[in-house]
């Protein structure tokens, strides 16, 4: 029998029937490298070929969308291989207001176009790749600092509301540029879909509305992965999403595998802790947690990955075993 690609494990996947196995992607930070367009598209590109999984998840420092309104970070050695943010963009509300959109073609968003379109010329056709996106909440918060946020959110409403307004047309409108790249659609970031952090009210406020209009060009996409992250998470909140699967810290949080998957029709990606599982145990402990998700999901509308992000501090062997754990089934 010959083989599926990776394309067609995941159509069979998304449309409720068992593919011939669970598809599988993990994807981490590349720092330094993430710096320029060809350095982040060559790193992407070397994991993809030493791993072979069944999404490229491109995943650019969270400043991409940011540099060109004034962000600055560092990379100061963080386990995620996430950089520091050095300069913030809003120190006042009414900073809010004086944000511009960005042209989804220039600066450091054009350089992002540019490392997914070297990835797609480089990458089987058949392998998907799906381009990091991050809600304009959370870019908010990556341009005001966590704190300044919520105090904007709840004494300066309509301030910052406008600059959601500017962050979600800017979003929309990168969005609309990668998919034209070839790609297979988006990991959209949300961040805020926490309790303890906004109540549902304030998220139906400030955060879904935005999320649904920087996601409005998705319809044409086939494969959009909703990355839901923390503790305490609104699943149900964002279910809704136009999106074909949803990811979150599934074994750090409510909802489990098997209650998602009675609660959400589509599929659900994760059933790997990153720090305890791939950062610090062995390939064994590795095989035998995604032998369990595995099991608990039926082997139907479900992907293995992690809750989010994989260490850079991940040993090559516990990476190699979560991926040949898919082939034992």
């Amino acid at each position: 029998m010959t083989a599926l690609t990776h394309r067609q494990r995941l159509e069979i996947c998304l449309s409720g029937e068992k593919p011939d196995r669970p598809p599988v992607s993990l994807w981490r930070h590349f720092p330094v490298d993430d710096q320029t367009p060809e350095g982040l598209a060559a790193a992407t590109l070397n994991f993809q070929r030493l791993y072979d999984f069944d999404f490229v998840k491109v995943t650019p420092a969270s400043s991409y969308c940011l540099v060109d309104w004034g962000s600055r970070d560092e990379w100061r050695g963080a386990a995620e291989g996430t950089r520091t943010y050095t300069h913030r963009v809003i120190q006042r509300p009414e900073n809010w207001t004086r944000l511009r959109a960005l042209h989804p073609a220039r600066g450091s968003l054009g350089g992002m176009l540019r490392c997914l379109t070297l990835l797609r010329a480089e990458l089987d056709p058949d392998t998907p790749i799906l381009q990091t996106i991050f809600s304009p909440m959370a870019q908010a918060k990556n341009l005001a600092g966590v704190d300044q946020l919520l105090v904007h959110l709840r004494r300066d409403p309509d301030a910052l509301h406008e600059g959601l307004k500017t962050i979600a047309e800017t979003t929309q409108r990168f969005v609309e540029a990668a998919l034209e790249t070839g790609i297979a659609g988006v990991f959209y970031a949300v961040q805020h879909a926490q309790y303890g952090l906004l109540s549902e009210a304030e998220f139906g406020e400030f955060c879904k509305p935005y999320d649904l209009e920087a996601l409005a060009p998705v319809g044409a996409a086939w494969l959009n992965l909703l990355h839901l992250h923390g503790r305490d998470v609104m699943f149900d909140q964002v279910a809704d999403y136009p999106v074909q699967a949803i990811n979150w810290h599934d074994r750090e949080t409510t909802p489990s595998l098997r209650e998602a998957l009675a609660r959400y029709p589509g599929v659900v990606c994760g059933g790997l802790r990153r720090d305890e599982t791939m950062a610090l145990g062995t390939p064994e402990s590795v095989a035998a947690e995604a032998r369990d998700a595995i099991q608990a999901a039926g082997g139907r509308r479900f992907i293995l990955g992690t809750g989010c992000v994989t260490p850079i501090t991940a040993p090559h062997g516990n990476i190699l075993a979560a991926r040949r754990s898919v082939e034992e089934e």
